[in-house]
């Protein structure tokens, strides 16, 4: 069966267009990497972070693997030892470098990776151009999910070189341009009133959307009451300063062990020295700007916070009604040379629900009513993470404008950080006064 995220749209039939697309993508990625040197790109902080060369050679295996190499007549091979070092997880081509060990290899070269990268756009170019009509319908789908692959993999290339440079004594901006200054702290946040009732969520398949948005289904919504914008610096300090962190009764028992053992007082990139707060950027260190929403913060920092102001964080549900009905836009990759997420405004509508910063939801990554997989290598996409991750909606800085929608469901298990995960809260429902025996 073929899964209907992979299925022939109209749109594919301009090759041109099609061709136009491919090759912005790419040279997206490259433009990325302008900033970078060949060290820059070796190195491996931790077991989540891949080398900058090991996502510009990974993108690219995916489309010699599932284009390059079935589908085009007489296409050479750059190098038969790739599908080894730069398979991430797809158990159905072969076996993998270890993930924890990427950094471990400096060789081949960025010079040969860009080689490598070079070879297979000229062979997607060329398959774009003169697939036959019948081989097309299978070509052009893959062709879209590739991009949209190496979509996800710019936003981690940002994050992941974040965390490697961030570890320098004096840590390197590889973005000249200055972080975008924000007023004063926002105003108190507002909350928008939202219906509930009877709703559908999740993808109905208009354009491109992944696997795991679909299907559509019904769910029973009780209404709620969102924040307006996401949680903003100023907001979180006074939670950090409060002694939010020492308080094991804010914490999930989880969260509670995970701030102990990992020695956790304040957000992974904020510093604090001779009482000045700072925060590291792509665009360098700048004094932390309190009209700015908190970023890199985990599920347990989110939950926490939630439970010190006495609210909660949202379903994935409500998120994805908040985005349908307030689809207000934030800072988003591409907009100029802004890797940072924007300053927080102070009116009563919804801000930066795409772009800016992921937010966190309550709501485990499990698959939807009805949920399955496409057939083949590609199945294994998303589908087999559905255990143990926490579901994000909406987008942050790092993610390109074309790539988000409404039911797009990032996951990442709920100590992750590194990526630009922020928080927005809902009101917690006050319980019915209790009965009192006669």
């Amino acid at each position: 069966m073929t899964h209907p995220a992979l299925s022939y749209r109209p749109q594919f039939d301009d090759r041109e267009a099609c061709l136009n697309r491919f090759s912005g993508v790419r040279a997206d990625t490259m433009r990325l990497i302008a900033g970078l040197s060949a060290e820059d790109m070796q190195i491996q902080t931790m077991p989540d972070v891949s080398p900058t060369k090991w996502h510009l050679a990974h993108v690219t295996w995916f489309f010699e693997t599932f284009l390059a190499k079935p589908h085009l007549d007489g296409y050479r091979t750059f190098d038969p030892g790739f599908g080894y070092l730069y398979n991430s997880y797809y158990e159905q081509v072969g076996q993998q470098w270890p993930r924890a060990q990427r950094g471990l290899l400096s060789r081949p070269s960025v010079e040969t990776i860009l080689a490598y990268r070079r070879h297979v756009e000229e062979a997607v170019s060329k398959l774009i151009r003169t697939a036959s009509g019948e081989a097309w319908t299978r070509i052009a789908p893959l062709i879209e999910l590739g991009q949209q692959h190496e979509r996800q993999h710019q936003e981690l290339l940002l994050t992941d070189i974040k965390h490697v440079l961030s570890q320098a004594p004096d840590p390197y901006a590889p973005f000249e341009s200055r972080l975008a200054e924000a007023p004063d702290a926002p105003a108190a946040a507002s909350y928008i009133p939202i219906e509930g009732g009877l709703v559908e969520i999740g993808a109905s398949h208009a354009d491109f959307v992944f696997d795991n948005e679909l299907p559509r289904h019904k769910r029973w919504q009780e209404g709620f009451e969102i924040s307006a914008r996401p949680v903003s610096n100023a907001e979180y300090r006074e939670f950090v300063e409060s002694g939010g962190y020492e308080d094991a009764r804010l914490w999930l028992s989880d969260g509670w062990a995970w701030r102990q053992q990992n020695g956790v007082r304040h957000p992974l990139y904020w510093q604090h020295s001779d009482g000045i707060w700072t925060e590291y950027t792509l665009h360098g260190l700048s004094p932390l700007q309190p009209g700015l929403p908190v970023c890199h913060v985990s599920a347990y920092e989110a939950a926490a916070f939630a439970e010190w102001k006495g609210e909660r964080l949202p379903t994935e549900t409500e998120l994805e009604l908040l985005a349908r009905q307030h689809p207000a836009e934030g800072v988003l990759l591409g907009d100029g040379d802004r890797y940072h997420p924007g300053p927080l405004g102070e009116s009563g509508q919804a801000e930066a629900v795409f772009g800016g910063v992921w937010e966190w939801s309550s709501s485990g990554y499990e698959p939807y009513p009805g949920y399955h997989p496409p057939d083949g290598a590609v199945g294994e996409y998303n589908g087999k993470f559905m255990s143990g991750q926490q579901v994000l909606r909406g987008g942050s800085c790092a993610t390109e404008r074309n790539h988000i929608r409404a039911t797009y469901r990032n996951f990442f298990p709920a100590n992750a950080r590194w990526q630009f995960s922020g928080i927005r809260l809902a009101k917690r429902t006050r319980p019915a006064s209790s009965l009192r025996s006669a």
